[in-house]
């Protein structure tokens, strides 16, 4: 049956072509005739008209309505071909007498005749808009072809969902690693679709549905087809934007049409990407809320409502925004479980990269552990590419293995960019070499500062130098000595401009914009000053257009906002004046290293340790 109707469909497609090729021509055809009688025709009064009759100029007539065309018997060299009048509002017998005396042809055309051409003239930009629709739901069809067939002009309002079969979802538990817990959780519901019965016996029943929240690129759409190639069923996977459409009711329709198919399908699993986009509070953001949307956010919400017992459907939505998500959504009996995903600690991202470089050849240098504790903070999506990148880079070298130098120019490239072609002056390098002494200078001396892994001049990126830190472990909890001395080294780079050369540069313009936004967190919501006290105060967390901010009245008072102004910036200027101090009794020892910096370009920790005897320094992150 399916292949018939998609047979059909096909079929209809040609039909509409030849329909609307044949009005086009006919179309064209007369006007073709109309712009050549205009062309070569002249308008005359109706007196000069019966003159050219009376003198036997006239060959033959056509009549349509009040309007005569005529073509001439000796049409001059340059002159026109035909000429033509308008009738009279009165009968003119004498000019019908005049015409058959002379022996001319008359042609009169019909009203009906007329009135059909004049018709189709006004309907045709209704007919080519129709024949558009159907040649549009056509192509929607073809696309759709994968989800079912049918046909009609209202295919649009159907759900654009792709459908897994279990043949096509080759993703199970083992391709993902780093959400151990998450796993967990989702492997009650991989059994409930796989045994049922077992549930209903005790009077258990399964999450309706699953919300799975996490920074960008932490696994949350591979975890979901994961779950679905562990309990190998039909798998309906859409994004929240593909509901919305300009015609309002189609996003609505578009969700009654997919929970009927999951259903039809059960067991099942529909996974929603992005539900923010159609599932964001209603009402929130500068405007109110958009009409179609909150449709078809309603829909969503009923279909959810309106599973029966026995129906084993299982609801899997994924963001990255969960705080703008309506609170009608995310209540038990709809979204009922709510699973997490964190950026990967130490132990998982080793085990990401193993699963990344399992079809990778590589040689005896490569060292994953040592590679996952210098990605701190790199999410699953960045881990992967920094694979590719480095199997990439092994290519334009000519090699036949990655090697641990691919994959570490892969994560230089993607935190800092590749290399820019410029090369800087002697003055703006030993500006730039002095800069980022002062950071190396500083995260030695500071005695809560991570450790130095490295420093470079070679602009990359946006960034003319860089010093490189490497905590000796992923730090869940940050002190506010360890916050401090972060603040500290940021401001290290303009210090050491200031005491060596006299002068800033915009150079330390980043540094300052990281080191307020730190200061204002401590200040404003963690409560690390002792002026204000152990108090949160919401200080520009969101965007208004994402959140609920400007619904929410304002926690603070104006002379609390002008406070911690204040305390924010004496944070940063006592933390100044402190590495200021330091820097200033390491005069040699940044102009040593800026030297050496000039000279190499790069350098890394031990020799930044030995060139300036600091090997017991303070630096030991103890906290």
């Amino acid at each position: 049956m399916k292949k018939e109707q998609n047979g059909n469909s096909k079929m209809s497609n040609p039909w509409i072509s030849l329909w609307i090729a044949i009005i086009i021509s006919v179309f064209l055809f007369e006007m073709y005739g109309y712009m050549t009688t205009q062309g070569e025709s002249q308008m005359l009064s109706y007196n000069h008209f019966k003159n050219r009759v009376e003198q036997n100029l006239i060959k033959e007539i056509w009549i349509d309505g009040d309007q005569v065309t005529a073509s001439l018997k000796r049409p001059m060299e340059e002159g026109p071909k035909y000429v033509k009048t308008t009738l009279p509002p009165f009968e003119d017998k004498a000019f019908l007498h005049m015409l058959e005396q002379n022996r001319i042809d008359i042609h009169v055309r019909s009203q009906k005749e007329s009135g059909f051409w004049s018709s189709l003239l006004l309907m045709l930009p209704f007919l080519l808009f129709l024949g558009f629709i159907f040649y549009s739901s056509y192509r929607l069809r073809k696309q759709m072809g994968d989800i079912g067939g049918g046909g009609g002009l209202f295919d649009f309002m159907r759900a654009p969902a792709k459908k897994y079969n279990k043949e096509k979802i080759s993703v199970t538990f083992d391709d993902v690693a780093g959400v151990e817990n998450a796993k967990i959780e989702l492997n009650e519901v991989v059994d409930f679709l796989k045994n049922p019965e077992k549930y209903k016996k005790i009077g258990a029943k399964i999450p309706r549905g699953i919300l799975l929240t996490g920074a960008p690129g932490t696994g949350k759409t591979l975890l979901a087809k994961a779950v679905a190639g562990e309990a190998e069923v039909p798998f309906f996977s859409i994004s929240g934007s593909e509901f919305v459409e300009m015609f309002v009711g189609v996003g609505a329709a578009r969700v009654r049409d997919l929970f009927k198919k999951a259903k039809s399908e059960a067991p099942s699993i529909i996974f929603i990407d992005e539900i923010d986009s159609v599932g964001r509070a209603r009402g929130a953001g500068i405007g109110g809320g958009h009409d179609e949307k909150e449709q078809t956010l309603n829909q969503i919400l009923a279909e959810m409502d309106g599973f029966e017992t026995e129906e084993q459907v299982v609801v899997i939505a994924a963001t990255n925004r969960p705080d703008v998500l309506d609170f009608a959504l995310l209540r038990p009996g709809r979204f009922d479980r709510k699973i997490i995903l964190t950026l990967p600690d130490i132990h998982a991202r080793e085990k990401i990269l193993a699963i990344h470089m399992r079809h990778i050849p590589q040689d005896n240098s490569v060292d994953l552990n040592r590679l996952a504790k210098i990605c701190i903070g790199f999410s699953g999506a960045d881990l992967a590419n920094l694979v590719n990148e480095g199997a990439m880079h092994a290519v334009r070298e000519n090699k036949q293995k990655v090697s641990y130098t691919d994959l570490l120019y892969a994560r230089d490239r993607i935190l800092l960019g590749i290399e820019q072609e410029f090369v800087l002056d002697e003055k703006d390098k030993q500006r730039v070499a002095v800069h980022e002494s002062g950071h190396v200078l500083a995260a030695l001396l500071l005695a809560h500062a991570d450790p130095i892994q490295k420093v470079s001049i070679i602009p990359r990126g946006q960034a003319l130098g860089m010093t490189e830190q490497l905590p000796l472990k992923d730090i869940k909890n940050l002190p506010k000595s360890y916050l401090l001395d972060k603040i500290g080294v940021m401001l290290g780079g303009r210090v050491a401009e200031s005491i060596l050369l006299g002068d800033i540069s915009s150079g330390a313009a980043n540094d300052l914009k990281e080191a307020t936004k730190l200061a204002t967190h401590m200040v404003s919501q963690w409560g690390m000053s002792e002026l204000l006290g152990p108090v949160y105060y919401q200080k520009g967390e969101e965007h208004v257009f994402l959140g609920r901010e400007m619904a929410m009245a304002k926690d603070f008072s104006e002379a609390t906002a002008k406070l911690i102004d204040e305390e924010v910036r004496r944070i940063i200027t006592d933390k100044e004046e402190e590495v200021s101090n330091l820097l200033e009794k390491h005069k040699k020892d940044i102009l040593v290293l800026s030297d050496h910096l000039m000279e190499k370009e790069i350098m890394y920790a031990d020799e930044i340790k030995s060139l300036l005897n600091l090997a017991n320094s303070n630096n030991t992150c103890n906290f």
